[in-house]
């Protein structure tokens, strides 16, 4: 029977810290210089390698043969034990995840083959682990680094509300203990639904894939393969795109005959929705009383109703929706039904405006250019984005608020790119709004929907809230956002 020793207890603690930490949080930090610690003069770089040493160096010491069983190790230090063998798999097979993560987004939604699957199955049957402990531990390692990956890859920047952002939605996937939600949770996810807040173009939909294709999808040893590609597990439905005759359609699907035009049944978005996954309604502050009530039976019973159809149909999958209306807004009144409101909001994710970020930390804005850029042209190229940098600093300023955000960004560089330049009027070629929109009164070259456009997004830009455009122009404030809103598009489209 192998029991540890109080040193080797403390050492092993540490690993379950580890493997089971927000990498994201501040809390892994403290846990890596704790590690760092056992490791004197070891370079940052190489630190996971000396730990992955240091740990199978550890396990091999509990047994004579090298090779510990966790049916051999006394019940108070089983789960220590089994962390550390699972920190160990997860680390050694942590490339073969990541090749497998990538082919996987290229096959699309057909699951493929895990070619190390007998190893990694070998793995844990000679430490004493059954057939259900392995299913259960590749599932999760698989989870574990692909949360890692779409989090880490696709929200760059490292201002404080984007390592914020990054931790909550890891938290979102996991919850604060991946240790309790391994036990107690891994199949209860769909109870917890999310809303994300954010204006428009700061990547709500981004943040939303990040959390619904990084849900738990068993592994099949018999098929040697897990059971669907998570590039299924998401589906989206923009609710702002639809008018309301057709929306609950869109959302609940309708049976043939329903009404005029229903040719034929349609499956809506619910019913699409895997139950490994997650469906995303983006826009959801736009919908009507009426269909709020029926979204909130999905919520409570897990039922809802075609059109057209008297019978009930289950629903799978966790609910992510998204709003650009502030909170103080969609809680008010005109905003979302109280009940509705409080089941939907399990979790509140906050999606940060680009000019936050880039107050926060300067360095964002070239760190959002090194990412853009790489994604148009396909590798890094820094004479792009210093190129974009220049155009930006030049005719835009330091201080522009980028009222479309990422995506007012993402367009900024396509026109760079083609331009080498990035006016903020079509129509002159001053760099200032300020300047366009006096060129455009004084020639009288700019129609009464651009001036007011123009007009409130300057005072955008120079005061910063819609709040206060509004009260500047005596206009309410959705209608002085939907100009600001409609000037970026404009300049980006």
């Amino acid at each position: 029977m192998i029991r540890l020793t109080d040193t080797q207890r403390l050492f092993f603690t540490l690993v379950s810290e580890a493997i089971y930490a927000n990498p994201f949080a501040e809390e892994r930090e403290a846990i890596d210089t704790r590690i760092a610690g056992l490791f004197p003069g070891a370079r940052v770089e190489s630190l996971i390698d000396e730990t992955i040493r240091e740990v199978s160096a550890r396990l091999e010491a509990l047994e004579p043969s090298g090779r510990p069983r966790i049916d051999r190790v006394d019940k108070k230090d089983k789960n220590l034990v089994e962390n550390a063998l699972v920190f160990e798999f997860f680390y050694l097979f942590r490339e073969r995840f990541d090749a497998l993560i990538h082919r996987q987004v290229e096959a699309g939604d057909t699951s493929l083959s895990v070619p190390f699957a007998d190893e990694a199955h070998a793995f844990f049957q000679a430490r004493g682990f059954t057939t259900d402990q392995f299913c259960h531990y590749m599932a999760l390692c698989y989870q574990l680094r692909r949360a890692f990956l779409l989090i880490r890859d696709s929200l760059v920047g490292e201002s404080r509300a984007m390592r914020n952002l990054r931790r909550d939605l890891w938290n979102n996937v996991f919850t604060h203990d991946i240790g309790l939600y391994a036990r107690y949770l891994i199949n209860r996810m769909e109870d917890f639904s999310t809303l994300i807040l954010g204006e428009t173009g700061t990547g709500k939909g981004t943040a939303a894939i990040a959390i619904g294709r990084s849900g738990y999808i068993p592994f099949d040893p018999v098929r040697k393969a897990f059971t669907e590609s998570f590039t299924r597990t998401f589906v989206s439905l923009n609710l702002s795109q639809y008018p309301e005759t057709l929306l609950e359609s869109e959302l609940f699907g309708h049976k043939k005959g329903a009404f005029t035009g229903a040719v034929e049944d349609h499956k809506g978005v619910l019913e699409r929705c895997s139950p490994n996954g997650a469906i995303f309604l983006d826009e959801l502050g736009e919908i009507p009383a009426h269909t709020q009530i029926k979204l909130l039976q999905v919520l409570q019973e897990r039922q809802f109703t075609p059109v057209g159809s008297h019978l009930k149909t289950r629903f799978n999958g966790r609910v992510i929706a998204a709003t650009n209306r502030p909170f103080e807004e969609i809680t008010g009144t005109g905003g979302f039904r109280d009940d509705f409101f409080y089941r939907l909001c399990s979790d509140i994710i906050t999606v940060p405006p680009l000019r936050v970020r880039i107050e926060e930390d300067p360095e964002e804005l070239t760190t959002l250019l090194n990412h853009t850029v790489k994604r148009m042209v396909g590798k890094d190229s820094p004479e792009y984005t210093d190129m974009v940098r220049e155009v930006i600093d030049r005719q835009l300023g330091a201080h522009y608020p980028w009222p479309g955000n990422v995506r007012e960004l993402e367009q900024c560089t396509r026109r760079v790119l083609i331009k080498k330049s990035y006016l903020l009027s079509r129509n002159t070629e001053e760099a200032s709004l300020t300047e366009a929109l006096t060129h455009g009164v004084r020639n009288g070259e700019m129609d009464l929907k651009s001036l007011t456009c123009g007009y409130c997004a300057m005072l955008y830009r120079r005061y910063g809230t819609y709040g206060d455009v509004a009260r500047i122009t005596g206009l309410d404030r959705r209608t002085a956002k939907k100009y600001i809103e409609e000037f970026a598009q404009e300049q980006t489209g």
